[in-house]
């Protein structure tokens, strides 16, 4: 069975960031025992004058893998961490969905691809939650962190949104590294340029100073761009930069 978590504003200039709650929130529940947990997803969502957020109006989301029934659980746990962890003057919200139990996925995946281009409401988030049968709630401040949170849910589930938390590390020293060393040192599942190729086992990667993989046909993927230097006139591969990235 999967439970799809997600959080969003709880945080604000001076305290932790809510990728770092999520993960907070991870270890605990692997030390429940509740079940193994995913990679957190960061889905950016629209940006526009009139609406709050801290510093990037971002969600984070990341999936409980179980066997048995931990609904009631997660979500107690969920809430309580919420309100003991989140800082002054955050709106937080929190979005539990289980996988089987949501009655329209298509309605949630268009509800999170309208919050990343469009201006919507708390009304509008709570209508569709419980025409879903999904668990949505505030837990401080105006509660608007239920938008994105439901949103990150949704974006979740299109497969096809959001970048994966944290900077790649690779236990195998070099700046160049083959896909296959890349595929057999980390948990990525594939290396793709930024047009689709993906690339074959002996292609070589540059690695740049801040390696970040994104949620791409709901894998874990290392996307990079193909260079030609000015002087040699050679090709060569290399991840892509934080510019690159900002529309996943």
């Amino acid at each position: 069975m999967k439970t799809f978590v997600c959080i969003d504003d709880t945080d604000n200039l001076e305290t932790r960031g809510t990728g770092e709650l999520a993960s907070i929130m991870i270890e605990k529940i692997e030390e429940k025992g509740w079940g193994r947990c995913t990679y957190i997803t960061r889905h950016q969502l629209y940006f526009h004058p009139d609406i709050p957020y801290t510093s990037h109006n971002s969600a984070m989301c990341f999936v409980i893998d179980h066997d048995n029934e931990i609904f009631e659980d997660s979500k107690n746990f969920a809430v309580n961490f919420l309100e003991t962890e989140t800082a002054q003057g955050s709106d937080p919200g929190l979005c539990i969905a289980e996988y089987d139990k949501i009655k329209d996925k298509e309605i949630i995946m268009n509800y999170g691809r309208k919050a990343k281009k469009e201006i919507l409401n708390k009304d509008i988030a709570y209508k569709t939650a419980r025409e879903l049968g999904i668990h949505l709630s505030e837990h401080g401040g105006t509660g608007g962190g239920v938008i994105g949170a439901l949103a990150g849910v949704g974006l979740r589930l299109t497969g096809n949104d959001g970048r994966i938390k944290g900077k790649m590390k690779f236990p195998i020293p070099g700046n160049t590294l083959t896909v296959k060393q890349i595929l057999e040192n980390s948990d990525i599942d594939k290396v793709q340029s930024i047009e689709g190729q993906v690339l074959g086992e002996s292609e070589n990667i540059r690695l740049g100073e801040k390696v970040k993989a994104v949620f791409l046909d709901y894998s874990k993927v290392l996307l990079v761009y193909s260079a030609t230097d000015e002087e040699t006139g050679a090709t060569s591969w290399n991840t892509c930069i934080k510019e690159q990235l900002k529309k996943y």
